[in-house]
């Protein structure tokens, strides 16, 4: 039996990132009230591709977490000259930096190597070469902030030096990197609050051993492995979201004004667009 629900949200998803897209460079100068300013820093990894998520991405979070000290977008080189200053315009807080520029020279060049085989070494590689100062976010472009993101700034202070991590629904990980580790909650490394810099030693270790090419979600693994052993919290999933039962339905079951943010990953990507009276 055909879903017709599912289909006419993904319909409408792929409408409204379309009709969106359209009004970047509009959006992009558009007057708004944000939030106030807190002390932390953001990085996101970029392409071309999400401009529009990345748009709708940093514009929740001036909007409903408020301004950081800098919000710092890394591109993987496919933004246009004109993508770049139009994200810049959106807020002073902003920077573009290209990730070859941003890059860690000092990194082993089996980093390197991943970045040039797949996206995700190319994530791996910002990662590894963000430095830590302070309270620091890194952000997916698929994160989409909500009203309740105003009490994001008190979790960064009320603890400081501890870092925080979404607990992933659909886990996913590279094998190899875990061979012989205890079982430990899943991480998604869509999301992670650092509060300290990590310890990446013992998962670039193994990174390093292994005999066959890093995948698609090596980098998540090391991510998992680095944050566990460093004493990272998971998050509260009822108001941090990671979830996907919904994907077969019309509606969000999630966007309110309650919850602080939601992980929109690909099988529920098409529900980003659905937050049309969040969208500033």
């Amino acid at each position: 039996m055909v879903n017709w629900g599912y289909r006419a949200a993904r319909w409408k998803g792929q409408g409204m990132r379309w009709w969106y897209g359209r009004r970047l460079a509009q959006i992009s100068q558009r007057p708004q009230s944000w939030g106030p300013r807190f002390a932390a820093s953001v990085y996101a990894l970029s392409c071309g591709r999400d401009l529009p998520e990345q748009v709708a991405s940093l514009r929740s979070l001036l909007q409903f977490v408020g301004v950081p000290d800098r919000y710092v977008i890394v591109s993987d080189g496919s933004h246009r000259l004109t993508d770049i200053e139009m994200l810049r315009r959106i807020h002073p807080c902003v920077v573009v930096v290209p990730l070859v520029d941003f890059a860690d020279r000092t990194l082993p060049p089996a980093v390197a190597d991943y970045a040039q085989l797949n996206p995700m070494g190319k994530k791996l590689m910002m990662i590894l070469s963000i430095p830590i100062e302070g309270p620091t976010i890194y952000s997916d472009s698929d994160i989409f902030f909500f009203p309740g993101g105003r009490s994001l700034p008190e979790l960064l202070t009320a603890n400081p030096g501890q870092s925080y991590y979404l607990p992933d629904a659909d886990p996913a990980f590279d094998e190899q990197i875990l061979t012989g580790m205890p079982p430990a909650e899943p991480i998604n490394g869509g999301l992670i609050i650092f509060g300290h810099p990590p310890d990446w030693s013992a998962a670039m270790a193994r990174f390093l051993a292994l005999t066959t090419p890093p995948t698609y979600f090596t980098e998540q693994t090391m991510m998992h492995l680095t944050l566990h052993r460093d004493g990272a919290k998971p998050l509260p999933l009822d108001r941090y979201v990671m979830a996907r039962d919904d994907e077969f339905l019309w509606g969000d079951r999630y966007a309110g004004p309650e919850i602080v943010l939601r992980h929109y990953v690909t099988p529920v990507r098409h529900k980003f667009w659905g937050n049309w009276r969040y969208l500033g």
